[in-house]
């Protein structure tokens, strides 16, 4: 970390802190604001695979959404899904393998990401997003999401539906939304006292308390097939919450454990991307 980012991350500590003592109601809206704003918007040079692309723009709410879209036409869909301060950019690798098995493949920028408008987005916007897409261009019956896009899709095909001849792919998927908060409160060292509130906004701005917004709660009464995978060194969504629904050994979910991946290599990983293709061209 450089100095002026050391420094910007004491300036908002103390800016938090301060608040507080006024008002931990407004101390916890001014944290969630900064919960779901991206420090970072990926907006690399777009790869061959990305210029070769039919270019999908389409409005959807107050964004304006960047996508693209690969063998149009193809009986089957298949849609990725990237996690937060990602883009859909990252994830050129999988397009060829998937169009090889006869897909036609869809890859958006998620609201406030990459060539896509906007400044803020939580889960309850990226369900909706899905929605959208799937309204919009499906029918869609492969999905691949990885980080928080894994944790939308869980929740938007359990609450929306309509997955009866899916199949998902899971990288790392942000498993426990309150171990995500856990992590935020610690990186910041928030005082207690903003918790509750803070917990309460996503009440208010999600319409479910943080404890809904897991996957290892909605996943096991869902029966799609999923191949999950995560890596043993994740440091973000980290191993130990995806243990417990490992040892229920429920026979839709299927786990590849990589060890040394991290959390970000891990969807680039030629092994990783061979196993993901496989599954989703699998009926």
């Amino acid at each position: 970390m450089s100095f002026q980012q050391k420094l910007a991350l004491t300036l908002i500590r103390n800016k938090l802190r301060l608040l507080n003592l006024v008002s931990p109601k407004a101390a916890a809206a001014s944290a969630f604001r900064l919960f779901t704003t991206p420090q970072y918007r990926n907006t690399k040079d777009l790869t061959d695979i990305f210029l070769k692309a039919e270019q999908l723009n389409f409005d959807f709410q107050e964004f304006r959404i960047q996508g693209y879209r690969w063998g149009a036409g193809a009986p089957r869909t298949a849609l990725i899904l990237h996690g937060f301060e990602s883009g859909i950019v990252n994830f050129g690798q999988y397009v060829q393998p998937l169009l090889d098995r006869g897909f036609c493949v869809l890859g958006f920028d998620a609201p406030a990401h990459g060539r896509s408008s906007g400044q803020r987005m939580n889960v309850r916007i990226y369900m909706q997003f899905i929605e959208a897409i799937r309204r919009r261009f499906g029918p869609v019956t492969r999905f691949m999401g990885h980080s928080l896009g894994g944790l939308s899709l869980c929740l938007a095909l359990e609450e929306q539906g309509g997955y009866e001849d899916a199949r998902a792919v899971l990288i790392a998927p942000a498993t426990e939304t309150r171990t995500a908060i856990d992590y935020y409160f610690r990186y910041l060292r928030l005082p207690a006292s903003m918790r509750a509130p803070f917990d309460a906004l996503i009440g208010e701005r999600g319409g479910k308390p943080p404890e809904w917004f897991s996957v290892a709660r909605a996943l096991p009464a869902m029966r799609l097939p999923v191949l999950w995978i995560h890596d043993e060194d994740d440091d973000l969504t980290p191993l130990s919450d995806v243990e417990p629904l490992r040892r229920k050994n429920l026979p839709h979910i299927h786990f590849y454990i990589t060890k040394g991946l991290g959390h970000r290599r891990i969807y680039r990983d030629p092994e990783v991307v061979a196993r993901v293709v496989e599954f989703l061209a699998s009926e």
